[in-house]
């Protein structure tokens, strides 16, 4: 019998287990195919650490930022993951983390260039901002705003990356803002790091590698 990332959180969600790992219950066809969590991880309350170990994740839905439990994140050896959503700074009891961090768009060890993010004015092109094209905005819905949590409005995000330690890395994240105003109460990055929010291109200027 297939299993699901869905039907996993659901079972996770009943039974209130701290641990997840769900992809150690998948056949190795099924990991292969996931390359996204289902939007109801924000279901998992419980869930102290979460364990993606070797995955083929591409992203992450902001919705785990509504993990509200979360102490320590493993998605080690997931190297499609280049970044990660901004949300997850809303985890406040995230504490450790264990990332393949040379795989990171801004990485200090190889200094990978950010994609350039699209202008805000083709969002008008888009019918439902519950369904875009995860692979031109980041992911497949942007509702709310990364920072302030407010509905998004009908004009489209903002969009920015920002590069932040969050628990044991510096992780860089995607951020959907509502206004300028957000993203200027975005916090400062660390040393050695784009020292501002920015929109990826190859023009943008990074700190000279440390290796």
């Amino acid at each position: 019998m297939e299993s699901s990332p869905l039907a996993l959180i659901e079972d996770a969600v009943a039974d209130g287990r701290e641990l997840f790992k769900p992809l150690v219950e998948l056949t190795a066809e099924e990991r292969r195919q996931v390359i996204t969590l289902p939007p109801t991880i924000a279901r998992l309350k419980a869930v102290r650490h979460l364990v993606l170990y070797g995955s083929n994740l591409v992203r992450i839905p902001p919705e785990i930022g509504q993990m509200e439990s979360l102490e320590e994140f493993s998605p080690y050896t997931s190297h499609r993951l280049h970044w990660f959503p901004y949300e997850l700074t809303r985890c406040r009891n995230l504490m450790r983390s264990t990332v393949s961090t040379r795989s990171l768009y801004g990485n200090i060890k190889l200094c990978p260039h950010f994609p350039l993010l699209r202008e805000r004015e083709l969002w008008a092109a888009e019918p439902d901002a519950g369904h875009i094209e995860p692979g031109a905005w980041g992911g497949e819905a942007i509702r709310s705003c990364s920072v302030c949590d407010q509905t998004l409005p009908l004009s489209g995000p903002h969009q920015v990356w920002i590069s932040l330690r969050v628990a044991t890395d510096v992780l860089p994240l995607l951020a959907n803002a509502c206004s300028p105003v957000c993203i200027e109460a975005l916090p400062e990055p660390p040393t050695n790091y784009v020292a501002t929010p920015h929109r990826g291109g190859q023009e943008v200027a990074q700190p000279p590698t440390r290796y």
